[in-house]
């Protein structure tokens, strides 16, 4: 999660997060030489000595300065396109999660095998009060239940609401979807590293939008199935 005093994105835990910070600094990169370039001739116009009477046409000018943002936009496009391809892209899923937004938790719904039969079992995710924080907990980040996903393997995130929109969001995962009544949005997600992940709704969504926030903790496969397990004995 974030540092006190960090200057950029928290540390990526798949490979979705990873793209987009690569995109990022791509853009960044193609802002900074723009800027640059812009910048320079502004100066260059201020403090130069030479003046033009008379200003005529210049068709190599002209082409020249929209050549110029055609080929960045062009640099940008390529990778964009490839970044939403690859984040919309779902192959082989482990496993599906359903997320559920209401006023003002989450509810989230496994697929668990009861009685050689497969079963949705669905809980609900509060935030921890204050007055309940245990030490080490962060203030309005806490929750009673975290959602457990397993580690290097690919979790399709079927996102819905039941009342007013909201916003799935995890930073360090690089994810954020729309809760939409009615709807059901997906995104798939692939940890190759296990840890606990903040964030919190997106959307506002009412009095208590800010006090809804998210946790998800990502286990090795072995100890996710052992916790999948003690979901369907307590079903």
């Amino acid at each position: 999660m974030s540092r006190w005093m960090q200057l950029g994105f928290e540390d990526a835990c798949c490979s979705n997060m990873k793209n987009l910070i690569a995109y990022h600094d791509l853009v960044m990169f193609v802002a900074v030489v723009v800027s640059v370039v812009v910048f320079s001739f502004m100066v260059g116009g201020i403090w130069s000595e030479f003046t033009y009477r008379c200003i005529g046409t210049s068709q190599k000018l002209e082409f020249g300065w929209t050549l110029f943002p055609m080929f960045w936009l062009g640099v940008l496009i390529g990778p964009s396109i490839h970044v939403l391809y690859v984040m919309d892209e779902v192959v082989n899923a482990f496993m599906n999660l359903k997320v559920i937004g209401r006023q003002w938790y989450w509810s989230y719904q496994y697929p668990v095998s009861v009685n050689g039969l497969v079963d949705n079992f669905t809980f609900d995710s509060y935030m921890v009060s204050m007055e309940e924080l245990k030490e080490g907990d962060y203030r309005l980040l806490e929750v009673d239940k975290r959602a457990v996903i397993p580690a290097e393997k690919t979790v399709r995130i079927l996102v819905t609401s039941m009342d007013v929109l909201h916003c799935w969001t995890l930073g360090g995962m690089g994810v954020k979807v729309d809760a939409v009544p009615g709807r059901l949005n997906q995104v798939s997600v692939n940890s190759f590293r296990c840890g606990v992940f903040f964030g919190q709704c997106s959307e506002i969504c009412g009095a208590n939008h800010s006090f809804m926030p998210i946790v998800v903790e990502v286990l090795p496969l072995g100890f996710f199935n052992s916790w999948l397990l003690g979901l369907s004995n307590s079903e």
